[in-house]
Parts: C-alpha cells; sequence; structure tokens
C-alpha cells in the first residue's frame, strides 16, 4: 500500500463518512444510538443500510412516555 497523503486522507475521509450515522445520533443524544451504531457497522457497507442508519439517526424520538 501507497504511504503518501492523499491515500491516508482519502482512507480518513471514508471511515468518516462510514460511521457518520453513528456520530450524529450520538451527538443528538439518539435513545437507540447503540442500536443504531450495530446497523450502521454492521449493514452500513450496503447503500440501503448507510442510508437507513443515517435516515434513523435524523428522527426525532419522543424523550417521555404519553401521559
Amino acid at each position: 500500500m501507497d504511504n503518501d497523503p492523499p491515500s491516508a486522507l482519502y482512507a480518513l475521509g471514508a471511515t468518516f463518512l462510514y460511521v457518520l450515522p453513528t456520530f450524529l445520533a450520538l451527538a443528538r443524544g439518539h435513545p437507540n444510538s447503540f442500536l443504531l451504531a450495530i446497523v450502521n457497522l454492521s449493514l452500513g457497507w450496503t447503500v440501503i443500510g448507510w442510508v437507513g442508519a443515517l435516515v434513523w439517526s435524523l428522527t426525532k424520538q419522543p424523550r417521555g412516555g404519553k401521559s
């Protein structure tokens, strides 16, 4: 493998994009962050799995129960 800086930046950027749904869920305080991270890490390599995790991380979840 070539050790030039553009290759390293590409790998770092690709890794960041791959786990972006997990980072967003954690930053937003999503109640299902752990499960979302598992889905992202296991199915994120498919386009459908990654997009599904991204949409799920951006959905607003109610904090409290119904009263």
